[in-house]
């Protein structure tokens, strides 16, 4: 794990790339002016040098991230490396704005239940892939063994057992449950516990309803990050005035031409009305 400063800076790049690109910035100048900004106290401005290398020689910085597997984890590059795959519709703002709240979390106090909570749903909502995307996850250096154990095996799982079930049995809640039940107070599960009694219960709750519910649980009731979600394309419904005035002069025309072929033609409404006679005399 980085320092509580690294992160803070690193949350601080991926949001200025972020906002940069969005701008229409090319990847290297805003590579180049964020460097200059991040706190010269850490090692960020020595991985951004080395990544904008990489973006010149190889056009993308996924791999470099994966070169620097001490300073990013290797799902900071997963990440990188689907949204700048020609064949994903992973946007690559998205992604950045995945890897800055990430790296909030991880400069506050993170667990590692809220960072796998978080970057499993990263995937699921995003449609990364499990396969490559938990090897990504359990390579992080947030995990021990017993959870590296356990996000391996998931891969394997999921295609036939429920998520939050699975999140369930490895909770202290199931383990309470089992030691009322069986009244053994001195009972043990022989793996290991991941999830604590709150997060069994929300788990539990879901199973057999979809995944994002019991996420959107875990984030209201522990506090867990949200995931970003990509903003809705915007239609714009209204025309211009100047066009919907000209359409309306269309269809007016339009109707009248109808008319007159089917000789319905009514020119009535289109007479001026006379004036009465009071009119006349007082004019």
């Amino acid at each position: 794990m980085l320092d509580h400063e690294e992160y803070i800076e690193q949350a601080y790049l991926f949001r200025v790339y972020r906002e940069r690109l969005a701008e229409n910035v090319s990847a290297q100048e805003a590579l180049d002016g964020s460097g200059e900004e991040i706190l010269a106290t850490t090692r960020l401005p020595m991985a951004i040098s080395f990544l904008r290398s990489e973006l010149v020689q190889h056009g993308r910085i996924s791999e470099g991230m994966a070169r620097l597997s001490h300073y990013f984890a290797p799902f900071q590059a997963f990440v990188m490396a689907k949204a700048e795959d020609e064949d994903s519709r992973f946007d690559i703002r998205v992604a950045l704005e995945v890897l800055e709240k990430e790296a909030e979390y991880l400069a506050d106090e993170p667990t590692p239940q809220g960072l796998f909570i978080y970057q499993f749903e990263s995937v699921a909502r995003n449609r990364l892939g499990y396969g490559d995307s938990l090897k990504a996850i359990a390579a992080d250096p947030m995990y021990d063994e017993d959870w590296r154990t356990w996000i391996s095996r998931l891969s394997g799982l999921l295609g036939t057992h429920d998520f939050a079930e699975l999140l369930y049995r490895r909770s202290e809640h199931r383990v309470a449950e089992h030691r009322r039940r069986t009244q053994n107070p001195d009972y043990e599960p022989a793996y290991a516990v991941l999830f604590g009694v709150q997060e069994g219960r929300i788990a539990k709750a879901n199973i057999g309803r979809d995944p994002l519910y019991m996420f959107a649980a875990l984030q209201r009731q522990l506090g867990y990050p949200k995931v970003p979600r990509p903003e809705p394309i915007k239609v714009k419904t209204q025309l211009d005035e100047a066009i919907e005035l000209r359409f309306q002069q269309l269809e007016a025309k339009i109707q009248v031409l109808e008319g007159e072929i089917k000789g319905s033609l009514d020119l009535s409404e289109y007479y001026k009305k006379p004036q009465e006679f009071g009119e006349f005399e007082n004019s």
